[in-house]
């Protein structure tokens, strides 16, 4: 089984000089040419899917609505794809048009077990949100996995499952599926619209996993020159 977990197009929030803070905002024009790039890319380098997830709020929504457009597909809206301090501590979502403002002044890995909004009472911690995540996957894994003998569609393959999200749930699949501890040395970065994906491959006796592809742009060619510096 393939997961395919893809950033959302830039945002208004993702702007350096977007003075409103921590809002739910849409794509920008850039951010919609790069999900449009992206619709047009990913049929054609992976013809069938299985399952398209994606994050409950606008930017992530609005990056797959374009995918599930060109998949014809439904898309099961999910709130653990959301960026990180957006949900409380019981994973449930704030309100998209009431969230938390005030960031804690420190990373998240640098004190994973403290809340990262200072505005809010019940504000999650790094952990809480990597926990999230990693419910998620294990979920998804549940429902999707299948050894590639199967028949589907009048071909033998595996199954592919798409989730639009945000950088830091990429990271925090990254953590779930390596299984590194609460203090991480590196982080995972990646660009707007890339597709990282992972192998679900549950080998007896070894590793579950195999990391395939991360941070790929090949669909940003002609779009944003700059991606690739």
């Amino acid at each position: 089984m393939f997961i395919y977990f893809i950033r959302h197009g830039q945002s208004y929030v993702n702007l350096p000089d977007w003075p409103g803070g921590n809002t739910d905002t849409g794509l920008t024009e850039l951010g919609k040419q790069q999900a449009a790039a992206l619709a047009a890319y990913m049929p054609q380098h992976v013809p069938h899917i299985d399952g398209l997830y994606a994050s409950t709020m606008m930017r992530a929504k609005e990056t797959a609505q374009m995918l599930a457009a060109a998949y014809g597909s439904e898309i099961h809206f999910d709130d653990r794809l959301r960026e990180v301090g957006n949900n409380r501590m019981d994973h449930s979502p704030w309100p998209n048009d009431a969230l938390p403002n005030q960031y804690a002044d420190f990373w998240g890995s640098a004190r994973p077990f403290s809340p990262l909004v200072t505005d809010v009472e019940q504000g999650e911690t790094w952990m809480h949100f990597r926990t999230r995540v990693g419910l998620f996957i294990e979920e998804i894994v549940e429902r999707h996995y299948r050894t590639p003998s199967v028949v589907a569609q009048g071909e033998r393959r595996e199954s592919n499952v798409v989730a639009v999200c945000h950088g830091g749930v990429i990271e925090a699949a990254f953590h779930h599926i390596y299984n590194i501890g609460h203090r991480p040395m590196c982080e995972v970065w990646s660009h707007n619209t890339a597709v990282t994906r992972f192998q679900y491959v549950a080998h007896p006796g070894r590793e579950s996993w195999r990391m395939r592809d991360h941070n790929r742009i090949d669909h940003l060619v002609g779009v944003e020159e700059s991606a690739f510096f």
